[in-house]
């Protein structure tokens, strides 16, 4: 189990300006209690807890047993042994969990887990489109509900969409519900001279679609040698001006293996937190955004939902819905294993 003063050296560097990520010792000391209580209920319950890059550090640093993007979160769900998972991020990751483990009690600790992607698009949307757009394939971003995701054809995540596009064996391609992310897979796949006819939803992500070109620029003039990555729900005209575009977790091993000093990462605050705390003498530059789903995570709230969780802190699905949706998440994991 983790000590406070393990926990002050996790937590020290991070400086993201946000208060809920600057840490001192004396507050890794009120934190401790609420880990060790934590700690002891996933022993009696054989619970595990993944959490989203984009949570709050002394979640990330303090209980989670596994942290990642959508993808690789998906992934630890699939292969869990626990009989109990908690997922500290946002509703429909919670969803997707259960989605893929059915028979095991899936708990989501936030009070405001919602998602402007998710939330942009709904099941009726989704069968409107189908019947308009009959000869295509209907490919979601994870960020969707379990009920979208069960009347469309494959998922995708940030760290596959551009994969999966491509290999899709239909030239005629539906993706929802992020725009932003849609029309920099058209650009991509028309680089790569792939001829497919793709629509896409109008959704985007409130803190990625705030990122400008002309931040970047101005980045690249105050710190020249700054390497500047970018997630791929960021406009186009953004993601042109990348040195690289990934997922949070192809964010971090970029980082993690690149011979730059100074780093601009167009994405939540989270991620560069991480960064921080792994990387003190490296130079993290800019400003970043502070999700506000995710950040609605709390260690008090993950206590809560283990001890004694509300009905609506269950994650159930109809069995059709669960059904058909594993269908749509499978297949993306099929288009992986080649």
């Amino acid at each position: 189990m983790i000590t406070a003063e393990q926990l002050y050296g996790k937590l020290k560097d991070i400086r993201v300006g946000n208060p809920l990520c600057q840490f001192t010792e004396q507050i890794c000391e009120t934190l401790l209690p609420t880990i060790e209580r934590i700690e002891e209920l996933k022993r009696e319950k054989n619970a595990i807890i993944l959490v989203h890059n984009y949570v709050a550090p002394q979640i990330l640093y303090g209980v989670a047993d596994h942290t990642g993007d959508s993808y690789g979160l998906a992934k630890k769900a699939r292969e869990s042994t626990a009989d109990v998972i908690l997922f500290a991020a946002v509703r429909f990751m919670a969803e997707t969990a259960k989605i893929l483990n059915p028979g095991k009690m899936v708990l989501d600790p936030n009070p405001d887990g919602g998602c402007t992607l998710a939330d942009g698009i709904t099941a009726k949307d989704v069968a409107l489109l189908r019947a308009e757009f009959p000869d295509h394939t209907f490919v979601c971003y994870i960020n969707t509900t379990a009920e979208v995701k069960a009347l469309c054809d494959t998922c995708v995540t940030s760290s596959n969409v551009y994969m999966i596009m491509e290999r899709i064996d239909n030239d005629k391609i539906y993706f929802l519900p992020d725009r932003l992310m849609g029309e920099n897979v058209k650009k991509y796949l028309q680089a790569k001279g792939v001829n497919k006819e793709v629509e896409v939803y109008d959704g985007t992500c409130y803190v990625h679609e705030e990122y400008q070109p002309e931040s970047v620029d101005q980045v690249r003039h105050n710190f020249p040698g700054v390497e500047i990555l970018v997630h791929p729900e960021c406009s186009p005209g953004v993601v042109d001006k990348a040195d690289y575009v990934g997922s949070t977790s192809g964010m971090l091993d970029h980082v993690r293996g690149s011979d730059h000093e100074s780093f601009f990462l167009l994405t939540e605050c989270g991620l560069t937190g991480i960064l921080e705390s792994e990387f003190p003498n490296k130079q993290f530059v800019g400003t970043c955004t502070t999700c506000r789903y995710m950040k609605a995570n709390s260690l008090e709230h993950i206590l809560n939902v283990l001890g004694n969780p509300a009905p609506r802190s269950i994650i159930e699905l109809d069995p059709k819905v669960q059904q058909n949706a594993l269908r749509c998440v499978d297949k993306m994991f099929s288009y992986l294993k080649d």
